[in-house]
């Protein structure tokens, strides 16, 4: 499968940077929706794990735990933030995590290569969030939302949301896909066929010759030369998730399930370990930069096989 080069998606090519106290203003800005969406997130996550009527119902619905963690600061005693891990094995939820964190600093020489706007200045600032659920039952497909801003002597937008079912179930694809799309038509048309594709290229396994899961949407290096726009767009993916998720879950979580979907369930999860420490980009970056490790593997499964 090929791999595109999708670094320009302006045909304007990369946007000047705005004066320091509106680049300030726009990086709370962000940090305060991404903080804002996991505070919702979490809440309706722990509301289904009080719902539960099925299998499980028997233990204790689950509630996140957060950790806040900070950064060693630079040698010159600056700050380089931080984030907060907030983590939940429940009932519903066999484990999920929603983490959220503002970082700055700079890249390291071998690092700078691979971002935009950094060889003439290896400065960066990056602020997302960033979610995992693995479901307890397999009638209920596992996901995984980010999305992020990033500054470096460019700035820009990325993330999206993907699907991972472990018992293939097509309304389930359907409307999870149709909900991602309405986020993109809302403020272009092109961004849906591009960004699924995009989504159905990065989340490959290129050793065994197969997709993920069930796809969604990835974009990255979101620079349309408007600001609000682009945060609107990057807002309306994660509204597109807090509307939808749930109401798949709902959907499954109380249906009965067999030792044999349980066990190729693992075996699902196992590709997902494979694709995330082998190709995933936001690990690669997470530990490169310094990032809390405990945080960046959070999206591993807490059990998984290979057969």
């Amino acid at each position: 499968m090929t791999r595109l080069n999708r670094h320009a998606t302006s045909p304007r090519g990369p946007s000047p940077l705005p004066d320091d106290v509106t680049i300030a203003r726009r990086k709370n800005a962000v940090r305060v929706w991404f903080e804002g969406l996991r505070d919702r997130i979490c809440s309706e996550f722990e509301r289904i794990e009080d719902e539960l009527q099925g299998t499980h119902r028997d233990k204790a619905p689950g509630r996140f735990e957060r950790q806040t963690w900070k950064r060693e600061r630079d040698p010159s005693g600056g700050d380089r933030g931080g984030g907060t891990m907030a983590l939940m094995r429940g009932r519903v939820f066999e484990k999920v995590g929603v983490n959220v964190s503002t970082v700055s600093g700079e890249f390291s020489p071998e690092f700078r290569a691979n971002i935009p706007g950094t060889a003439e200045d290896p400065r960066y600032f990056a602020s997302g969030i960033s979610l995992v659920a693995h479901m307890r039952s397999p009638k209920v497909p596992a996901v995984h939302m980010n999305t992020r801003y990033i500054v470096t002597t460019r700035a820009w937008f990325g993330g999206g949301s993907d699907l991972t079912p472990m018992v293939p179930h097509e309304p389930d694809r359907k409307d999870f896909h149709a909900a991602l799309r309405a986020a993109c038509d809302a403020h272009d048309p092109g961004y849906y066929s591009r960004f699924k594709e995009w989504c159905d290229e990065y989340f490959f396994l290129p050793h065994r010759g197969e997709v993920r899961g069930a796809g969604g949407i990835f974009y990255d290096y979101l620079d349309g030369g408007e600001f609000d726009r682009d945060f609107a767009f990057t807002r309306a993916v994660g509204e597109a998730f807090v509307d939808v998720y749930p109401k798949l879950v709902r959907r499954h979580m109380n249906e009965p399930w067999t030792v044999a979907e349980r066990n190729h369930q693992l075996a699902r999860r196992g590709r997902y370990v494979e694709f995330n420490l082998l190709h995933d980009r936001g690990t690669k970056f997470g530990l490169m930069t310094g990032g809390n490790v405990e945080a960046i593997l959070m999206s591993l499964p807490p059990e998984a096989c290979w057969p």
